[in-house]
């Protein structure tokens, strides 16, 4: 079950509509460090100890640290976990790494390898702008359909169902990659809305579930892009979604206000909204059953300059609670 988690977002992100459901946000986006991308782990480690402390427990009780990010060899994740002394493996699934990390946590819990996981994830728009596509020095012009890389991380307790009225995962669909061809970095949402639209039909496949069950399906940063373009996949296979489909991408920031773009993205973006609002909201009674489907481009700033294609994946949680 997902005990307890702790959200921490950037400035940008806790002047947006969701401010209030994060539980830090930190105005500085060096975060008192040299580099965004120490930065980062700043955000990283402060989201992984405080959940420590928050849940009561020392760090010697916790079993393991998964973790993962954006940037070149997981330099976040290490960074934020080389002061921690807890066994860690770093993971990466771009954006979708937030599914990934709460995923394997769970079949860890659940094989009886370990009894208290921090499942994590961050992200920072400063570095991530840098490493995938321009410096922000340069000043360059965003087209309309580039997103938000989020500032921010999260991290989440897994551990074994003690009885307790917490959300639970009940399955883990993992994902296959997909290529469609599409080189553009600023253009993540048609990128990733067909890994979106393969996981979910194979997860009501596999599971022998239609869309009815759940309250709510929430894909975790397409954006507003990737989103009509994951509708109209549906349509074209002939499937009347019976409920507006959410997108992570689509809440964290306002885009009236806020000039994000087509909305977030980022490893941080599904993990906090998740964490800050969804989570709550299931702690409320509000919904008791949710598919959420984070999506990652599985580019690197080498592949990039290469002008290869971008590889896709999304990977898909079903989590409910009594």
């Amino acid at each position: 079950m997902i005990s307890d988690c702790f959200t921490v977002v950037g400035k940008k992100e806790g002047q947006g509509p969701l401010s209030i459901f994060f539980d830090m946000v930190i105005e500085d986006e060096y975060a008192g460090q040299k580099s965004w991308e120490l930065a980062e782990g700043k955000f990283l480690n402060l989201a992984i100890s405080k959940l420590i402390q928050k849940s009561g427990f020392s760090p010697d009780e916790v079993d393991l640290i998964l973790s993962g990010d954006l940037l070149n060899q997981l330099s976040s994740s290490h960074f934020a976990a080389r002061d921690l002394d807890i066994p860690f493996i770093g993971l990466y699934g771009a954006c979708s790494t937030f599914a990934l990390s709460v995923g394997l946590a769970c079949v860890f819990v659940d094989g009886g390898f370990a009894k208290n996981i921090i499942a994590a994830t961050s992200s920072h728009f400063c570095s991530a702008e840098k490493q995938f596509r321009y410096p922000l020095e340069l000043g360059c012009q965003r087209p309309p359909t580039a997103q938000w890389t989020v500032t921010g991380a999260a991290s989440f307790l897994i551990k074994p169902d003690d009885g307790t009225n917490k959300p639970k995962v009940t399955h883990f669909t993992v994902g296959k990659i997909l290529d469609y061809g599409i080189k553009d970095p600023n253009n993540m949402g048609a990128c990733m809305a067909p890994a979106a639209f393969d996981t979910i039909t194979i997860h009501l496949e596999d599971t022998k579930r239609d869309f009815g069950y759940y309250d709510i399906i929430v894909t975790g940063d397409l954006g507003y892009v990737g989103r009509k373009l994951l509708e109209e996949l549906f349509k074209k296979e002939g499937i009347n979604l019976p409920f507006e489909l959410f997108d992570c991408g689509t809440l964290m920031f306002d885009q009236n206000t806020q000039d994000t773009g087509a909305g977030a993205s980022g490893c941080a973006a599904s993990a906090c909204v998740f964490g800050g609002y969804f989570y709550k909201l299931m702690l409320q009674g509000t919904f008791k059953k949710i598919l959420i489907v984070p999506t990652g481009a599985l580019m690197s700033a080498s592949t990039v300059q290469l002008g290869e294609s971008i590889p896709v994946i999304a990977h898909a949680l079903s989590i409910e609670v009594e």
